[in-house]
């Protein structure tokens, strides 16, 4: 078959590798769509340490079961699927505590092992979920990130009638944004340097939107400010706009040697909640039905579809934040 292969950082080539086979408990996906992140930049650049090379990247992705192994009791041949990526070994203390998502002995289909930029790919029969009726597999490559929104939301005290505030209008953002209108905020207000991302936040329900955070203003703030940049400035921005009593948290991916200033005693004084949010944890399940149920606007959301051999393009587009989710077609 033919598949992206990063064979070191830096180093990318579209080439024909082995059919993957699959074991006891696993399936063969033909894979139609698969987006592109900001973790697939990382492996690509060698900045995601658990990653080994060479590796097929690709961890957002839907596609139709060609073929299963023994002992696999869910997902049929023919079946329309979304695969959660996350493996997790299920016996490490963070796993016995339900905390699967920070797993001493993590691994992801795409991340640690084989991905989806490529015409097939093997996965957990376990980990994929069939598709709603109405929900093409170009939406589906969605509901990854989308579970990660909804991870992010139940780290989040979720209130009625809460003020939100969202730094970054990019594809998580914009799935915040989102859920937040649906959670029942009573105003989600947005901030992006980017003008047209800042169009799109508006036409999906943003109430207030700026391109300079210092022109944003809200009573004496907001309950709960979420930052989707990983940016240190709007991470240190966003800190001083929490309301007294409220939560900020920490969404977006942060270089992993970088630091942020805030005051400690007004986190102290203002009992404001600082939080994390990983990843995927409990939640996929729950996205699929969110996007079965149109929460999300997915066709906004993809701007752009790209086939197997202009992976280098893909990456180059996204990384110009021209568009908001990228995908790979393989079938193209």
């Amino acid at each position: 078959m033919r598949a992206v292969v990063i064979e070191k950082p830096g180093e990318v080539s579209v080439t024909n590798v082995a059919d993957p086979t699959p074991g006891a408990g696993q399936v063969v996906v033909e894979v139609d769509a698969c987006g592109i992140c900001g973790t697939d930049i990382h492996i690509l650049d060698g900045d995601f340490a658990p990653t080994p090379y060479p590796i097929v990247p690709g961890h957002e992705f839907a596609g139709t079961v060609v073929a299963t192994g023994d002992a696999v009791s869910g997902p049929r041949i023919g079946d329309r699927v979304a695969v959660d990526p996350s493996l997790f070994c299920g016996s490490c203390r963070q796993c016995e505590v339900g905390r699967g998502n920070l797993c001493e002995n993590w691994n992801a289909v795409g991340v640690t092992r084989d991905g989806a930029c490529a015409q097939y790919a093997l996965a957990p029969a376990a980990n994929c979920h069939r598709l709603p009726e109405g929900v093409s597999t170009a939406h589906a490559a969605l509901i990854e990130p989308l579970s990660c929104a909804v991870r992010g939301f139940d780290r989040l005290p979720r209130g009625l009638g809460e003020h939100y505030l969202i730094y970054g209008a990019g594809t998580m953002g914009l799935l915040m944004l989102q859920l937040a209108k649906r959670n029942g905020a009573v105003s989600v207000s947005v901030v992006d340097l980017n003008e047209e991302r800042i169009r799109v936040a508006e036409q999906l329900g943003a109430d207030v939107t700026s391109t300079d955070a210092a022109r944003l203003h809200h009573s004496d703030g907001w309950e709960v400010v979420v930052d989707c940049t990983g940016a240190i400035p709007a991470i240190e921005d966003g800190l001083t706009r929490v309301r007294r009593g409220g939560t900020f948290q920490q969404f977006g991916v942060a270089p992993g040697e970088s630091t942020a200033s805030f005051s400690p005693f007004r986190v102290y004084n203002d009992e404001i909640d600082i939080v994390g949010s990983m990843a995927v944890l409990h939640s996929y399940g729950r996205a699929v039905e969110l996007m079965g149920a149109g929460v999300v606007d997915a066709e906004t959301m993809i701007t752009h579809a790209f086939g197997l051999d202009s992976y280098e393009q893909a990456v180059g587009d996204f990384r110009a934040g021209s568009g908001r989710k990228v995908q790979v077609l393989p079938g193209s």
